[in-house]
C-alpha cells in the first residue's frame, strides 16, 4: 500500500507452482518474465525506474536480483530498500557481476528495528559499512522502534527519497 500510495506500480513475480529447487536463478527467470509481460502491455514501462525491495531474506535476494538485472543493461534501477537485513549480499553481488560504476550511485535504504534480534542494529551497521567499502555512495541507515518487522512508513519514506534523488 505505501508504494501504490506514492504512485508506484508494484510487481511481485511468483509462480503458481513451486520450483523443485528454489534458487536465485529461478527467481530471476520469474522476474524477467514478469517484466517482459509488463513491457509487452505497456511499452513505455521499459524506461520506468525500478526499485528493488525486500524484508529479511527477501532483502538479501532482492539486492542480488537487482544487480543481476543491472548487468543485463535492460533496467534502470533507482533504489534498493533493504529491511531487516543482517548480511550484505548486495555488495557481494556487485563484486561478482560487476554491472558498472554507475550502479554505485543508486541509493540504498537500510531499515531496521532498534530491538531486532535477527538483524540487530550492529548487523545493520556492518551491512552499511560493507556497502560503503564496496563503493556505494548513497547508503542511508534508518532505525525505528520495534523488532524484526517491516515498517510500512519506512517503505514510503524510502520511495520518496529515491524519487527525490532520481528526479523522476
Amino acid at each position: 500500500k505505501p508504494a501504490t500510495a506514492e504512485g508506484w506500480v508494484v510487481l511481485g513475480s511468483d509462480a503458481t507452482i513451486s520450483p523443485r529447487i528454489d534458487s536465485t536463478q529461478w527467481r530471476l527467470a520469474m522476474l524477467a518474465a514478469a517484466l517482459e509481460v509488463v513491457r509487452k502491455d505497456w511499452p513505455q514501462a521499459a524506461k520506468w525506474p525500478l526499485a528493488f525491495a525486500g524484508f529479511s531474506g527477501g532483502s538479501k535476494r532482492s539486492g542480488v536480483l537487482g544487480i543481476m538485472l543491472a548487468k543485463t543493461g535492460s533496467v534502470r534501477i533507482c533504489g534498493f530498500f533493504l529491511s531487516g537485513i543482517n548480511e550484505d549480499r548486495l555488495g557481494e553481488a556487485y563484486k561478482t557481476y560487476q554491472p558498472g560504476k554507475g550502479l554505485l550511485e543508486v541509493p540504498v535504504w537500510l531499515s531496521s528495528g532498534d530491538a531486532d534480534p535477527v538483524a540487530t542494529p550492529q548487523n545493520h551497521n556492518l551491512v552499511r559499512a560493507s556497502l560503503e567499502r564496496t563503493g556505494f555512495k548513497r547508503v542511508r541507515l534508518e532505525q525505528f522502534g520495534g523488532g524484526h518487522q517491516l515498517k510500512m512508513s519506512e517503505v514510503r519514506r524510502a520511495l520518496q527519497w529515491f524519487r527525490e534523488l532520481g528526479k523522476f
